[in-house]
């Protein structure tokens, strides 16, 4: 049975766009846990009280608040989710330390490297540069489709997903990016980045966690997802420009 907001005093700050990669990783999380919360979309570029003085730090969203206190970044929100409500819904985290790490390790990198890499390829007006970071993040799937594999080794013989038979930390914090990673492709005219030849364990995985509950209902249309790219990130993406907002 889903936890009321109010007995739970759940309160998620997100960004008004609807598009950002963070809140709906984190509303995916909230979702498996079976946890209601009170919805507060914010304009970033206005920031309220209640945002700058719940993350006075980086006073970036998305926000959790529970019982009056706040949670910051999206990988810990999760983190903190499972922690917090451990018997409520599915679990997020591996329970093995070991496969624990690894989904940290790989949850970081995603945010860290491989979708700076995808998204740096609007992110420069000169062709030798997007190239390498299209090269970059074509890596960057071959290696998730090795770690993919590997995850098998280590638990069900045949996974679903990075968290085995079931969505796990690391499939949120990689299914998020899939609407974006499409959308990029389709902007800078590039082959898709997820290719069944390529990488088809990805591929394969790509599917199910898209078809899968409760990402099926949260995961941003590409479309709208091209749409703020080109509206609010990249008005004129030809020409170079300093690293986007991810709000």
């Amino acid at each position: 049975m889903m936890a009321g907001a109010q007995e739970q005093g759940l309160k998620l700050l997100v960004p008004r766009s609807g598009v950002s990669i963070y809140a709906i990783r984190v509303q995916m999380a909230l979702a498996m846990k079976g946890l209601a919360y009170d919805y507060l979309p914010e304009d970033p570029g206005c920031k309220s009280d209640l945002l700058l003085a719940s993350n006075p730090v980086h006073k970036t969203l998305p926000v959790l608040i529970h019982a009056g206190r706040p949670v910051c970044e999206s990988l810990i929100i999760m983190e903190y989710l499972d922690g917090a409500f451990p018997g409520d819904g599915a679990s997020i985290l591996p329970a093995d330390p070991y496969r624990r790490a690894v989904a940290r390790f790989w949850a970081a990198y995603i945010d860290d490297k491989m979708f700076p890499s995808c998204i740096g390829i609007l992110n420069t007006a000169k062709q030798q540069e997007r190239a390498d970071k299209v090269e970059e993040t074509l890596a960057a799937f071959g290696l998730l489709e090795t770690a993919l594999v590997e995850s098998s080794k280590e638990g069900e013989a045949e996974a679903l997903f990075f968290g085995g038979v079931s969505l796990g930390l690391l499939d949120l914090a990689l299914g998020c990016y899939l609407p974006w990673f499409e959308a990029i492709g389709r902007l800078a005219g590039t082959p898709p980045f997820l290719d069944a030849a390529r990488t088809p364990k990805l591929a394969a995985w790509a599917g199910r966690f898209s078809a899968a509950e409760p990402v099926i209902a949260l995961l941003t249309a590409v479309d709208k997802v091209e749409e703020y790219i080109t509206k609010v990130l990249y008005p004129k993406w030809e020409v170079a420009l300093t690293a986007p907002p991810t709000n």
